[in-house]
């Protein structure tokens, strides 16, 4: 495999990485936001128990996949493939928790599947990314 073929490859990995990060993001902002409208008051009700401390916690765990669309594309191959697993492994779990506490409505049951999905399909492609061959 050519170098220049080698380098085009890392960048469409890359680059779809980052793309689904993005999916991912507009996910959790969307949920967020039919929550907001149509269910006002769980929303109110859940946002009404959370103490600073566990505002703060979220906000860190939806950071993780903000800073991923970032990252996926600026890393070098190791950090890179390492980070997508990790914040995959986070964000999947992350987006799985809701569904087992309470009865969820259908939309929030649709967005995390694509959420869970996405998460999942993160990790599969960053733990399959070929390590590139060094040039010599």
């Amino acid at each position: 495999m050519s170098a220049n073929k080698e380098s085009a490859e890392t960048k469409d990995r890359k680059v779809i990485l980052s793309t689904l990060w993005i999916v991912v993001v507009f996910d959790y902002l969307y949920v967020d936001l039919a929550m907001l409208i149509f269910h006002p008051e769980t929303y109110q009700r859940i946002a009404a128990r959370m103490s600073e401390g566990v505002v703060l916690a979220a906000s860190v765990l939806l950071e993780i996949p903000i800073a991923m669309i970032l990252l996926s594309r600026v890393l070098k191959y190791g950090a890179n493939r390492w980070a997508n697993i990790v914040a995959g492994v986070v964000s999947t779990a992350f987006a799985a928790l809701p569904l087992f506490s309470g009865r969820p409505p259908a939309f929030y049951l649709l967005f995390s599947a694509i959420e869970i999905a996405c998460t999942l399909f993160i990790i599969w492609y960053a733990w399959t990314w070929p390590k590139p061959e060094v040039r010599g």
